[in-house]
Order: structure tokens, then sequence, then C-alpha cells
């Protein structure tokens, strides 16, 4: 723990992109992982402007832009065996996926949902086969909706699950190297584990935990993967253990109402959760934090709490949104609602002149991006 520690402490900002005329929130952030890729690696960002932009993983230098949606995306997710091969879902109903080789706007498969399906969170599984996505609640449905992602180009749906959630579906998550496990959240705190090799959805659904709020966010973690774990709206933090699910002992590793209040920062505080990862180096999960003022707060998971691992200061000027750990490099990259992508990476020195702006941007994308602070004034 303490290398890991000595990681996190070591990071610099190393690149940080140029800023755009149009500011924007920078929502989700991939990158792509194939093996065959050089040094052109790809970075991919959603924004809360409807777009996508692509940019070099190592000098962050801005590619291209998709922004033909119709509406707000909800992610965005590289294949895992081709850099070409780029998905984003949107609250317009569909999936949609981008061959980043092409400098074109048009979508080169498409993957419908039902009629009045409005997407807001999705995944591909580490086969690259199945596609998920989740919807809003409309009338009394909330549904995952599968795809094939062989074969032509315009795809209607394999099938749904419909039964098991009754609220939106905030977050959904294929098991990172099993293909047939999927895990789901909702805004009604649920958090569903389902085997989509099963034959039906009540054989499907594995287990079911209870967050108790909304879900914000949520991963897989431990040996093999077999440990899952959320994050709420309202900062709380939940981590299970599904080995023990066939067993008498408990699946509950940890759970906080309000990170906030249970986590001390030296010298700082904690606003608000931006989602965590596991290090499989280590053997350690980890969860990111924030302030509104731009810093981000590492901590060590274990079962008894979240503790302080490190800080990175002087990056952003206001909260960020999103971030993806690159376990080989041991580097960081980071979004936010100040419009700057930052890559940190050990003992790092920005050689960019560019000056950091304070733009926290307050824009008619509040209407549907779900902000952090948002959820301060519902604190018991």
């Amino acid at each position: 723990t303490e290398k890991t520690e000595e990681q996190f402490a070591n990071l610099r900002i190393s690149k940080r992109c140029a800023l755009t005329e149009d500011p924007t929130y920078l929502l989700d952030i991939d990158i792509s992982k194939s093996s065959q890729a050089e040094n052109n690696h790809l970075v991919a960002i959603s924004c809360s402007n409807k777009s996508i932009r692509l940019y070099n993983r190592e000098t962050l230098n801005f590619l291209r832009e998709y922004s033909s949606h119709s509406g707000l995306l909800n992610g965005v997710r590289f294949a895992h065996a081709s850099d070409a091969k780029l998905f984003s879902a949107c609250s317009d109903g569909t999936v949609k996926c981008w061959d980043t080789r092409l400098p074109t706007q048009e979508a080169v498969q498409l993957y419908n949902g039902y009629l009045s399906n409005v997407f807001i969170s999705f995944d591909i599984n580490c086969s690259d086969l199945i596609v998920c996505a989740g919807t809003e609640k409309v009338e009394e449905d909330a549904f995952l909706v599968f795809w094939d992602t062989r074969g032509n180009t315009t795809k209607t749906p394999l099938g749904v699950y419909s039964e098991t959630h009754n609220d939106d579906i905030t977050q959904v998550g294929f098991h990172p190297i099993k293909p047939n496990l999927v895990l789901s959240g909702s805004t009604y705190g649920l958090v569903n584990i389902f085997d989509i090799n099963k034959d039906n959805e009540d054989d499907a659904l594995m287990a079911t935990c209870n967050s108790d709020s909304s879900v914000s966010f949520i991963g897989w973690s431990g040996k093999d993967y077999k440990q899952v774990y959320c994050m709420t709206y309202d900062e709380g933090f939940c981590w299970w253990d599904l080995a023990h699910i066939d067993t008498e002992e408990p699946i509950t590793l940890l759970h906080i109402l309000d990170t906030r209040e249970a986590v001390s920062i030296e010298n700082s505080s904690l606003d608000y959760l931006i989602g965590g990862f596991y290090h499989e180096k280590a053997d350690k999960l980890f969860v990111l934090g924030g302030t509104s003022k731009g810093n981000i707060h590492f901590m060590d998971c274990s079962v008894n709490g979240l503790s302080s691992a490190g800080s990175l200061h002087g990056g952003h000027s206001a909260t960020v949104r999103s971030f993806y750990w690159n376990m080989a490099e041991y580097s960081l990259l980071t979004g936010g609602e100040d419009a700057q992508l930052l890559l940190w990476k050990p003992e790092a020195v920005e050689r960019s002149l560019a000056k950091k702006a304070s733009m926290k941007i307050a824009s008619p994308i509040q209407q549907r991006v779900r902000v952090h602070s948002s959820f301060k004034s519902m604190k018991k």
C-alpha cells in the first residue's frame, strides 16, 4: 500500500488539452486498449454538448469530434480488441459505433432501442460481442436492452430485461474478464448482477444488493473480480463480496452512508465521489473523490473504511467529473467541469504554457447532467 500511495504522490501534470471555443463538461473518459496500437493510442471524451472528442493519448492533441447526436451522451467505450471501434449511448434511444479511422460524422453501426427508450447508461462486454444499455423509467418500466455486435449495420435488440429494475438504470458494467456477467445500478438503489448466458431474466439474476440510495458509479474489484462496489449520488459507498452469495457469510464488506463525514483528508475536504478502480498489482480497491475547486483525492478501501491515500492539486479549477486510471503506465486522465482534460504521469513536468482558467460553466446542460453538488442539500 505504501508503494501505491507513493505512485499517487509522484503524479504530476504531463499534458493539458487545449481549451476549445465551446467550453463543456467532460463527462466520461475511455482509452483505446488494443495491443496492436503503437504510440497513437486514443482518448475518447463524451461531452455535455452532445459531442464525442478524440485526442491522442500521449500528446492530448485534438484529433476529431463526432457531434451528430440528437440527444445527450451517456458514456463512451472503445472495443477491447480494436482501436477503430468506439461506442456511445444517447438519450435518443440509440447506441452508435464509430470508426475512429474515418473523418466522417456518420456512425458505422446503429443500435436501435424500442420506442420510448431513453438510454442513460451502457457498456460492451470483454469479448466485444454484446452491448447492453440501461434506460430511464417510462411509466412503470425500466429496461436493460441487449444487442449482438456482429452482422449488419442497423441492429435491433436481442432482447431485454424488464422485471428486475423499477427505476432509472443509471449504471451498466460488464465483468472485466467474464463476458457473460453484467452489473446494473438504479436510482432505486438496487445493484443487480446477471449471468446473461441463462435462458431468461429470472434465472439470469444472480444477486441483488441494496445501496439504499441512487447509484452513480459501479465497478468490479478483488482477485478474479469477485467483488462489486458502488457509489451513490449523495456520496454513499457500498462494497460487496459475491463469493459469499451462497454461504452464510454476509456479502457486505463496507457500507458508508456519507463518505464526506466518514473520511478525513488532511488540510482539505471531500465534497463528492468521482469513481473507483481496482489496482491489480496491489490487490487494492481505490476510490477517487474531490473538491469543488478541482482537487482530487485517492482513498484506500478496506473493510475498516476509506482512508486517504494521496491528493492531486493545481490541475482543475472546478469539479472533476471523469477519470481513467491506466494500470500499465501508472498514469491518470481526468476531465472536469472546467472543460479541461489532464494527463497525470509519475514525476512529469508540464511543458505547456497554457494558463489554467477558472471557468466553471453555468449553462442549460445542467438541466439533464446530474451535478454532484445538487445533492448536498439532501444531506441529512
